[in-house]
């Protein structure tokens, strides 16, 4: 949990005021922002768009993604918040157990330590996500990667990367790749650190075996879901083509059903 100073109240409010959006949603922005520790945020609100992530590299992406000039508000919004994150007359972290005083706001932020599968000892988790058998956890203030595949957890040293999403392939982990203001980078070419302590290994759910085989004409799985990042960019490549006419507009409605229904 984190306190506003009164000082940092009027910011916000000011900010709020300036981009005409609520305070909420200001203050919702700001915590995403702190947990990436000024470069990075991960947010879910409906008057930003919805689901969406931002970067320092200038990377900006909301739910409703054909809505440019929210995306430029949101882009700038959190550049403004960015800085702010970084004066710490503006706010101070706080016990989650301590009682609130005097002037200022408390802002709750998603517990670190505890029910989580990565080791506790690896600071605030700035974001997190999931694709087949792969799971991840990013930590900046530790420069630390934690990353679980077929059960097994490793930590990396992310050095200066500053990790805005990941992306999986055939499922080993020289196919696990995230984007940071480097481009494209692969995991296993991080340097692997040993944690203080041990890690726990991730207890796997019991997978049923089929009591035969499927008939010949049985329909075909339908694909894992892409992360987040994926389908925001397969979706500005498909409106993209739109434009230019290459693709219609059923031909582009579906397809983008399609990439939505996987969020």
């Amino acid at each position: 949990m984190i306190k506003l100073t009164d000082d940092g109240s009027r910011a916000l409010s000011d900010i709020a005021a300036r981009h005409h959006i609520s305070q909420g949603a200001v203050e919702h922005l700001f915590m995403a922002v702190v947990a990436g520790q000024g470069y990075q945020a991960q947010f879910n609100h409906p008057e930003l768009g919805g689901m969406g992530q931002w970067s320092s590299g200038g990377m900006t992406m909301i739910g409703d993604m054909f809505n440019g000039n929210l995306k430029g508000k949101v882009a700038d919004i959190c550049a403004e918040l960015a800085e702010l994150s970084r004066n710490t007359d503006l706010w101070q972290e706080q016990s989650s157990a301590a009682p609130t005083e005097g002037g200022g706001a408390s802002l709750s932020r998603q517990s670190t330590t505890t029910g989580n599968w990565w080791p506790d000892n690896l600071g605030h988790v700035s974001s997190t996500g999931a694709q087949n058998d792969l799971r991840y956890a990013v930590f900046p203030s530790t420069q630390r990667l934690a990353v679980s595949l077929g059960g097994h957890i490793k930590i990396y040293d992310t050095g200066d990367h500053r990790i805005s999403g990941f992306s999986q392939q055939q499922g080993s982990e020289q196919s696990v790749t995230f984007t940071s203001q480097h481009g494209l980078v692969r995991v296993a070419d991080l340097q692997e650190v040993t944690p203080p302590g041990h890690s726990r290994p991730v207890a796997q759910e019991p997978v049923a075996t089929p009591a035969h085989a499927p008939a010949p004409n049985a329909p075909a799985e339908k694909p894992a879901p892409s992360s987040e990042h994926d389908i925001f960019a397969k979706i500005e490549r498909l409106a993209d083509l739109h434009a230019k006419g290459v693709l219609r507009d059923e031909e582009f409605d579906a397809k983008k059903r399609e990439l939505l229904d996987r969020l």
